[in-house]
């Protein structure tokens, strides 16, 4: 799996799942450890760019997984093509 969309695929995936979870810290401890009069935009605007950017790394990891798999299946017909010329 010399395939550079499948190398993209884990580390982009990875990096979603990663900013997803660091967003969704952000909301418990903005509601759980702040008080109600303090930051809370603040706290809010860094916990939507967290989850927003972990959402696009998410879906740009799941178009590498589909060009990835599209070049498995090309190579494997072309693969077969040869196999059955021979």
């Amino acid at each position: 799996m010399s395939n550079s969309h499948q190398e993209k695929f884990l580390s982009k995936i990875l990096f979603g799942f990663s900013f997803i979870i660091l967003g969704i810290f952000c909301v418990v401890f903005a509601a759980f450890e702040r008080t109600q009069k303090d930051d809370w935009y603040f706290w809010g605007i860094v916990a939507s760019v967290f989850v927003c950017a972990g959402l696009y790394m998410l879906m740009t990891g799941f178009v590498h997984k589909v060009k990835s798999d599209f070049i498995r299946r090309q190579k494997q017909r072309e693969q077969q093509k040869t196999f059955t010329a021979d």
